[in-house]
């Protein structure tokens, strides 16, 4: 009864069917460990907005890898800005999503080295291969605040580092490339900057970063769950259609038969009785 599924079609079918299970199984458990990585990483930020600011140099140092779980977190420096040494990171959008560059100045701390700061973004001019008119930063010494983070990659940001770039333009900012650029000590990674703020026309501070929404990863966590129930449930719907389709075929096929050979049967009997009438005169 069932050895059409040793069939050629069938096998093809049945294995598909058997790779399709644990592979969606698979891509479930993968959405719902996203979920919950970033609900982790939605609770790290939120810790660490609400962290009280500590000195820069107690979080990192130079040539120091800024870690993960301290992104975000408030430190202070106190130091003089140093404008005239200040490079632009190419292509950033603002809140808006207009293209313009972020504006990276040098602060030297009170002991000589460097802490970089973002001082927010600007837009771009008519021609991208000329340094952008950039408003001042404040001059003296002052006290900075701002949010920690690690020097940009391409991996991460997705964002390729280009050669042969317009002088004081970078795509990524590395704080081991501007320790090479200043020829002094950079402390490792770079300070988003939250105060002071910028006066009238001054770069647009960054905004600080999303950590309210989770995404989309546990809905198609359960979608890919319920493909994978799906499977074995379609499997077994076409092997009863292809069952009900052999039997109705065997069924009609005796029938259609018969009625033809007792078609032909009824002739030759009434040829035989009209052979074996004779023929009156």
């Amino acid at each position: 009864m069932y050895r059409f599924l040793l069939t050629r079609q069938w096998v093809i079918v049945t294995l598909v069917a058997l790779a399709l299970v644990p592979t969606m199984v698979e891509l479930g458990f993968w959405q719902w460990h996203r979920h919950w990585d970033r609900v982790a990483s939605n609770q790290r930020i939120e810790a660490a907005l609400d962290s009280d600011p500590v000195p820069v140099d107690s979080l990192t140092g130079p040539g120091a890898r800024v870690g993960r779980e301290l992104y975000y977190r408030h430190v202070t420096a106190r130091g003089v800005f140093e404008s005239g040494r200040e490079v632009v990171v190419r292509r950033r959008t603002n809140a808006d999503d207009r293209v313009g560059y972020h504006v990276l100045t040098p602060l030297r701390l009170q002991d000589g080295r460097y802490l970089l700061v973002n001082r927010g973004w600007v837009p771009a001019g008519s021609r991208q291969t000329e340094f952008p008119e950039i408003p001042a930063p404040p001059d003296g010494e002052v006290t900075v605040t701002g949010r920690l983070m690690a020097d940009q990659t391409t991996a991460e940001s997705g964002i390729k580092d280009l050669d042969d770039l317009p002088d004081r333009q970078v795509m990524l900012i590395s704080s081991e490339g501007e320790a090479e650029r200043l020829g002094a000590e950079v402390l490792g990674g770079y300070v988003e900057l939250v105060s002071p703020a910028p006066a009238d026309g001054g770069p647009e501070l960054i905004p600080g970063p999303d950590h309210d929404s989770i995404g989309n990863h546990m809905a198609y966590a359960i979608q890919w769950w319920l493909f994978t129930a799906g499977v074995p449930i379609g499997w077994v719907v076409l092997v009863r259609r292809e069952l009900r389709e052999r039997r109705e075929a065997a069924g009609e096929a005796p029938g259609r038969g018969g009625g033809e050979d007792g078609a032909e049967d009824g002739g030759r009997e009434d040829g035989a009785e009209e052979s074996a009438t004779p023929a009156t005169a």
